[in-house]
């Protein structure tokens, strides 16, 4: 990318951003609040959240940019190689919300093991039973499948070792004496699927993992297993779960994420007694989400400085 200043506009596309703090961190460069259609011959940069997904026609119509940010770690929505062929840096935010994210799959994981929700509904509809969530067993030698191994599955697996689990994981693209060295035992997805009963899922969406939780996988799972979802939606087949959980083969489910977000009357809540639906906050602190702006935002600075960002997908 040719240049070293920005004479330009920038399109904050998501009502996430804080404007004050986009425009203190861009001092001196245009800032506007935009929705599609985006168009413009000045415009350089595009904030962007994981809501917002970019289509290769709308950089048909921003003939001038230079980077798109996304505050988020997925980037499943921007259009990466539309933008390297144009030479549009595209930037996500990596590694803002990792310890966030391992304590909100840790305390759902504890939430269903020691069925926490469902004794607290039986309460308040006007029950005191005990044995509310059925059997419940001890935390302590419970199997973790912890299904990817980057940033948050590995900060995953030591607070699960440190409350005295047995942690296994699969990566494929992670090598197992790594994976060994962070104190979890390696193994191949259907090893570890037909093996644990807990699971955790902290893989990217890609073709190869749509779906990876399917009516297959859930029938490998060891009866009265639970999952935690708190990666994307699309990874597990929702209609495949509510069966899974609707025979008793899987004892609970949690998801942080859904195919819509919020439910719509196509896309309906997912509803079952022993299903934990949480509104995408795996991510949330206060300091998470003013770093995923920062960090964007910055990104943003040093790609209109003629600087490639260091998080650069492109």
């Amino acid at each position: 990318m040719a240049g070293s200043s920005a004479a330009g506009r920038v399109f904050v596309c998501d009502p996430f951003y804080s404007l004050d703090l986009v425009r203190e961190l861009l001092a001196g460069i245009p800032v506007q609040v935009a929705t599609r259609p985006w168009t413009g011959d000045d415009v350089v940069a595009l904030l962007v959240g994981p809501d917002y997904p970019i289509l290769e026609e709308d950089l048909d119509r921003l003939p001038a940019l230079r980077v798109i940010a996304t505050c988020s770690v997925g980037y499943e929505h921007l259009p990466l190689e539309a933008a390297r062929h144009r030479g549009i840096w595209v930037v996500n935010v990596p590694d803002y919300c990792v310890e966030e994210m391992a304590d909100s799959a840790l305390a759902l994981l504890l939430t269903l093991l020691r069925g926490v929700v469902v004794l607290d509904r039986n309460v308040r509809a006007g029950g005191w039973d005990w044995t509310a969530a059925g059997p419940i067993k001890k935390l302590h030698d419970t199997r973790l499948g912890v299904i990817g191994f980057g940033r948050i599955g590995r900060a995953l697996a030591a607070r699960a070792i440190a409350l005295g689990m047995e942690v296994w994981a699969t990566d494929p693209v992670v090598p197992a004496k790594t994976i060994s060295l962070a104190g979890a035992r390696p193994a191949a997805f259907d090893e570890l699927i037909a093996s644990c009963t807990a699971f955790s899922l902290h893989v990217p969406l890609g073709p190869e993992t749509q779906g990876l939780i399917g009516e297959r996988a859930l029938a490998r799972m060891p009866h009265g297993s639970v999952l935690v979802n708190t990666s994307r939606a699309a990874l597990v087949d929702q209609d495949a779960l509510l069966v899974a959980l609707a025979s008793g083969h899987l004892a609970a489910a949690a998801l942080d994420v859904l195919p819509a977000e919020p439910p719509t009357p196509d896309h309906p809540l997912p509803v079952a007694p022993t299903l934990v639906v949480t509104p995408h906050a795996a991510w949330y602190s206060l300091e998470a989400e003013e770093a995923a702006q920062r960090r964007a935002v910055l990104a943003v600075r040093t790609a209109l400085a003629g600087t490639r960002p260091p998080e650069s997908l492109t």
